[in-house]
């Protein structure tokens, strides 16, 4: 039994999706732009991982999203995560394969490679030290791509600090640490799902090569690219959008 508590909202009506967002994230920021279009045709169950300091393991945030789905009354589905939720999604998919029907997963890994895992730490070292704006400018640094970032006026940079700064999620910090440790490479495998892999090819956060390592080690997945940094919803929402969709109405999710 799960002891990881998950705020979960429901969306649409039809075949159930899971969405497993990314560390440091939310339903909102990572999923919001898509959700009207997944929900369109679809159950969408969006669980957002807890708020403050629960300790954090693969296995159980796997089982409680699984379980935040069947508890809606959905007990098979596709699911879309992006980055850490890559993770979340594969292991899911091990656990739990005769509920999980398709996999979705965007700007992902099945472990983190080194710039990975200096970057949570130094995530975690920052709001040790209560450094907001330290971390807000990390993670602009590294969450959208070179073009984005120097195409914006710089005030528009200076306020994305300060509101990034100032609404940073609860949880961030047990969900870097879980970056840390995650490895679903044993399970890519056994996936046996229809899985489609998004790689986000100007990604200074998670390197795209980690995309192709997923795309590689499970069997049959289909793979894309798409231009822009990390986070993916900001700078080619709509791209994103159409391979999310077109995928599900190919294969019938």
């Amino acid at each position: 039994m799960t002891t990881i508590p998950l705020q979960t909202s429901i969306h649409g009506a039809g075949p159930g999706i899971l969405l497993a967002h990314g560390g440091g994230g939310s339903i909102e920021s990572n999923f919001g732009t898509v959700i009207p279009a997944l929900a369109a045709g679809h159950t969408v169950v969006a669980p957002d991982y807890p708020g403050d300091d629960t300790a954090l393991t693969l296995d159980d945030l796997a089982d409680a999203l699984v379980a935040a789905a069947t508890d809606a009354g959905v007990p098979t589905f596709t699911i879309v995560g992006f980055s850490l939720g890559t993770a979340v999604a594969v292991r899911a998919a091990a656990r739990h394969p005769d509920r999980v029907t398709g996999l979705l997963l965007t700007a992902g890994l099945a472990a983190p490679d080194n710039r990975a895992r200096l970057a949570v730490q130094a995530w975690r070292d920052l709001l040790d030290r209560g450094a907001h704006e330290s971390f807000a400018r990390l993670v602009l640094l590294t969450g959208f791509s070179t073009d984005f970032v120097n195409s914006l006026p710089a005030p528009t940079v200076d306020e994305m600090v300060r509101q990034t700064a100032g609404s940073i999620p609860g949880g961030t910090r047990q969900q870097a640490a879980l970056i840390e440790t995650v490895d679903t490479t044993a399970d890519l495998a056994t996936v046996s799902v229809p899985t489609l892999v998004v790689a986000t090819t100007a990604d200074l956060l998670v390197d795209p090569e980690n995309s192709r390592a997923l795309a590689a080690g499970i069997p049959g997945a289909e793979y894309a690219e798409i231009e822009a940094g990390h986070v993916v919803m900001v700078e080619r929402p709509d791209e994103w959008q159409k391979l999310l969709t077109d995928f599900l109405d190919r294969h019938g999710l």
